[in-house]
Order: structure tokens, then C-alpha cells, then sequence
């Protein structure tokens, strides 16, 4: 995989605290980016910017943020920008999921995911892309999920708000072409942090379980390449289910999303 020096640029990550986001920081950081860490929890990002600065001779700024409340982007470009901080990478990792059928989930719950998987993404990335791409250097990462390649019983607001991930994050691609600004959405499968214990369920877990420095090497591998794709799916497996699912006819690409997931 090439090795890429992001020394001199700066990297806002959200859902830093733990997991993905976490992975993404310790690897942007190892290799000269200083990084800006986003989340709720704020001793935990104390915890990594600590260790990340310690380690890696970066500055490492912890900002504790509700990503999910309305206006969240504009604010966070208005802070970092009272701080004097450029950005030249975003990584929208920040998001949650749940699994039920949508007539037993909790409104608030529905509602809340909506938010922080679309309109946080939304919001930030309307933020901070004018600056990304006069840069020169910029990138910008969406985290979507190979539930976004077909409907997902069970987890049928999860897929949906990370089918608009993907397509947003496509769409931004295609609109940058002619531009220095690299655009990617990574789709991972399962991947073996907090995400699950926030579900709920195990029924949610299809295929094989990655790690998240897994994850974030395919998502550096597509990044740093000659040509940066639109989009990438994390895992062979991965990338050969999807495909299926897109090939097939919907009603059994969805039939066999809702038995693999228990619905």
C-alpha cells in the first residue's frame, strides 16, 4: 500500500472517541497530520489527543460536540476558524444504528440517527468543502456501510441514511472531477468496535467481522492512490456480496438482506 505524508495539513475526524474514528486519528496522526478530534465524549478525545501528541509529535485538539444538533457544521468551522485552524481533511465517521423492525423503534431514536448519519454529513461537509477543495490537498472521507447497496430489513433507516451517504458522497466526486480535491466514501461490512453494542443485536453482524485498521488501510490505499475512486468497499467479501446484491433482481436482493439480517 503507499505510504503518503500528511505533514503541514490538518484532519477533522468526527466520532473520534472510539472504534473507527479513533483508528482514523491514530493512523493520519502517525504519519505527520495534526488532527481535530470530534465527539461527545470529551475525557476520552482528552484521552487520545494526549496520547496522539505524546506519540507522534502532532497537535491533537479535542472538541466535545452533539454532531447531532441542528447547525453543528457551521459551528464547528466557525470554532476552528476562531482558532486560527485551516482544514485540508474531513472524515465523516460520526453515526449509529439500530436493529427492529422500524414500527418498534423509538421515534426520538429514528429521528436522532437521521440527524447525526445525514444531516451531521450534510452539514459538515457543506461546511468545510469550499476549504478542502481551495487547498490543493484536500480530501474528504464519508463513511457509508455495505448497507447502503441494497434495503435492509431490520435496519431499514441505518441502510437508507447510509445509501444517502453513498450518493451524496458520489455525486460530490463526480462534481470535483476536474478539481485537486480527493472524494471517497468507504463502505465497511462488520467491523469489530462499539458499533454493535449500540445496536443492540448480533442478528446485525453479516460476514466476516473486520478490524478497524482494516478499514482505515483500504480507506488510505483508495485515498492515496494514482486515482481516487468515488467510492470503496472495505473487504473482498464485502465487495463480492455488494456486487451480488446490486446485480440481482430487488426483490431478492431484499429477501436475502432481510433473512441475513433476521427480519
Amino acid at each position: 500500500m503507499p505510504t503518503m505524508s500528511y505533514q503541514g495539513t490538518t484532519a477533522v475526524i468526527t466520532g473520534a472517541s472510539s472504534g473507527l474514528g479513533e483508528e482514523f486519528a491514530r493512523q493520519w496522526a502517525e504519519r505527520g497530520a495534526d488532527v481535530v478530534l470530534v465527539a461527545r465524549r470529551l475525557d476520552r478525545l482528552e484521552t487520545l489527543a494526549a496520547e496522539l501528541e505524546r506519540r507522534h509529535s502532532v497537535s491533537a485538539t479535542p472538541i466535545a460536540m452533539d454532531l447531532a444538533e441542528p447547525g453543528a457544521g457551521a459551528a464547528l468551522r466557525e470554532e476552528l476558524a476562531a482558532r486560527g485552524r485551516s482544514v485540508q481533511t474531513l472524515i465523516n465517521n460520526a453515526g449509529f444504528g439500530s436493529h427492529g423492525a422500524f414500527a418498534e423503534q423509538d421515534p426520538e431514536q429514528i429521528a436522532r440517527m437521521i440527524r447525526l448519519n445525514v444531516g451531521a454529513v450534510t452539514e459538515l461537509t457543506r461546511a468545510f468543502l469550499p476549504q478542502l477543495a481551495a487547498d490543493g490537498r484536500g480530501a474528504l472521507v464519508n463513511v457509508a456501510s455495505t448497507a447502503a447497496y441494497q434495503p435492509t430489513p431490520a435496519m431499514a433507516v441505518y441502510g437508507a441514511t447510509k445509501a444517502f451517504v453513498l450518493s451524496l458522497t458520489e455525486a460530490l466526486a463526480h462534481e470535483s472531477r476536474g478539481s485537486a480535491l480527493r472524494v471517497l466514501a468507504v463502505s465497511p461490512g462488520p467491523v469489530a468496535t462499539e458499533f454493535f453494542d449500540v445496536v443492540g443485536s448480533r442478528k446485525a453482524i453479516v460476514g466476516r467481522m473486520a478490524t478497524a485498521a482494516d478499514v482505515v488501510a483500504a480507506t488510505r490505499s483508495a485515498l492515496e492512490g494514482h486515482r481516487t475512486p468515488s467510492s470503496v468497499i472495505a473487504g473482498l467479501g464485502n465487495r463480492v456480496s455488494a456486487t451480488a446484491a446490486r446485480l440481482a433482481p430487488r426483490r431478492i436482493a431484499l429477501a436475502a438482506a432481510g433473512r441475513a439480517l433476521g427480519a
